[in-house]
């Protein structure tokens, strides 16, 4: 405890039991935080690019989850640093922004911190460092629009947009059958995007999976899918023309809301109850078929005895469909989710083309179709898969495709990818780092080196030389002033990626480097870390 007087000689406390607390001041501090956010980006790096390297996490209660998406990883990671936690909280931002590039935006802000280590120990002020790094990024964003191409692409061309989603898929598990996949996203993000206002919702696309079948088996549905199957197994298993009445009102008998006992003494009285309880069935099938309704989409159950009257008046139900899944099926049918029985009208009804329940293998797994909705804005990629991880790796793919089509619906603008885009902005940059007249050219130089580690990592995890690779590419860029040249990963010959047609979005890489350099600039301005100390 610091204990210090007044003028009064009154003694006072200046900072609380100062000996409980672990403190690490000025460059050790520094030091600290850069090491560890460097670790973190040292785990991401393997896993850039299309040969990268999957990781396999176990959570404390022994699921296995196995990924190269580095939003994945790094959620499921425990991390304890709090500088690592902010690593984390990077590239959870890009992902909800982006949707694609999380892996790259942490090996680029490692890189950044790898470098400003360096420059610490020159003895460079670290705010200076941060300036630098902020003028570099404004440099690098800029180049970035200068080198973009805008591609056209309408309903009926969608080869661009297939393109790129491929670009996103190649480095994932599912490479192999990416072009497929790449079509089934950007066919699913057309289906729901408004063109004219340049937007995507992509709550109206379900991804859904079941264990079984091969990758190829995936497929887009014009419609909805529910892991549900009719309530009673002699119901019709197919209904063209449909029409669904969406509950959330049991099929049971009202239950009174005070607390009520029913004594019964004699058979008479069972029987009137008996009755009372089957006219009150009776009356609730003959509300739904008086709408007109041939389907009844209930969120709760219903006991036997309303199962057994809906099978004899030939209603088919299907019972305990989720919340969500009744938004999804309101919204691709037009119909409307109603509360009470008596509120049943036709224009409720929402109105499907087909309704079928398709069963799986020799399983007793059966899922219901619901196809050819009134309106086609909702649509389901079901994907198949040989186990459960590849299941949950192709839905992260498959997300990361419809983030980037999306994307691309927004702005079209595209920067070529295999690290073409970041040599160029190093060249850049260096280049101009020339021009500046304070300590800050340090910092830029070292920005310029720092996005060299792109391209680094991506030739190395193709096996390629790193070094060799990148400054051969570097000097073909000079000599060629071609912004597209990056590293072959995939063995192709050519460097040009345009050739390759491996495209990445302009607005994804702007971010990268945006988001990279404010957490740069946050870890760099930390000189004291005050922690609890642990016992």
């Amino acid at each position: 405890m610091a204990l210090a007087f007044d003028e009064f000689g009154r003694p006072f406390i200046i900072i609380r039991e100062q000996e409980q607390k672990a403190r690490v001041r000025g460059i050790e501090a520094q030091k600290a935080n850069i090491m560890a956010a460097k670790a973190v980006a040292r785990i991401l790096r393997t896993s850039l690019g299309p040969k990268g390297m999957d990781k396999m996490l176990q959570s404390p209660d022994g699921d296995v989850t196995i990924s190269n998406d580095g939003a994945t990883i790094l959620e499921q990671m425990d991390v304890d640093n709090q500088i690592g936690k902010l690593m984390v909280e990077l590239s959870r931002s890009q992902d909800y922004e982006i949707g694609d590039g999380t892996t790259g935006v942490v090996v680029t802000a490692g890189a950044l911190l790898e470098q400003a280590e360096l420059l610490l120990d020159r003895g460079i002020h670290p705010i200076r460092i941060a300036e630098g790094y902020e003028m570099a990024s404004k440099i690098a964003v800029e180049h970035l629009s200068n080198i973009a191409t805008k591609f056209e692409f309408s309903s009926t061309n969608i080869e661009p947009l297939v393109q790129t989603c491929m670009t996103t898929l190649s480095s994932k598990i599912v490479s192999r059958c990416k072009r497929k996949l790449a079509e089934i996203a950007v066919k699913a993000v057309l289906a729901v995007a408004d063109l004219e206002r340049r937007d995507v919702n992509l709550d109206l696309i379900k991804v859904e999976g079941k264990v079984g079948g091969k990758l190829e088996d995936t497929e887009l549905i014009e419609g909805i899918i529910v892991d549900k199957d009719m309530s009673h197994p002699q119901m019709p298993k197919r209904i063209e023309n449909a029409k669904i009445a969406i509950l959330t009102c049991p099929f049971e008998p009202p239950k009174p809301k005070t607390k009520h006992k029913v004594d019964i003494d004699t058979v008479e009285k069972f029987e009137s109850l008996r009755e009372q309880e089957r006219k009150y069935f009776d009356e609730m099938v003959q509300l739904c078929k008086d709408a007109g309704a041939t389907l009844v989409i209930c969120q709760w159950g219903f006991d036997d005895e309303a199962n057994h009257l809906l099978m004899n008046r030939g209603l088919p139900a299907v019972r305990w469909v989720g919340g969500v899944e009744l938004e999804l099926i309101a919204i691709a049918t037009g119909g409307r989710i109603v509360p009470r029985f008596q509120e049943l009208t036709p224009d409720k009804l929402g109105n499907a083309g087909l309704v079928r329940e398709k069963s799986f293998g020799t399983t007793k797994d059966r899922m219901l179709y619901i196809e050819q909705c009134s309106n086609s804005r909702a649509v389901t990629i079901f994907i198949r898969g040989g186990n459960k991880m590849i299941i949950e790796e192709t839905k992260r793919s498959i997300h990361d495709a419809l983030c980037v089509a999306r994307n691309l619906i927004r702005n079209n603008a595209i920067v070529y990818g295999g690290g073409s885009a970041e040599i160029s902005m190093s060249l850049v940059v260096d280049a101009a780092a020339d021009k500046i007249p304070g300590v800050e050219q340090y910092a830029m130089r070292a920005f310029a080196e720092a996005l060299d580690a792109v391209p680094m990592a991506l030739a190395e995890n193709s096996g390629l030389q790193p070094i060799d690779t990148l400054t051969a590419v570097k000097a073909q860029q000079v000599k060629e002033k071609n912004p597209h040249l990056g590293i072959d990963c995939n063995n192709v010959g050519t460097n040009d990626m345009k050739e390759q047609n491996v495209f990445e979005t302009l607005i994804g890489k702007q971010q990268q480097i945006l988001l990279a350099t404010q957490v740069v600039k946050m870890i760099l301005k930390i000189d004291d870390v005050i922690t609890p100390s642990s016992y």
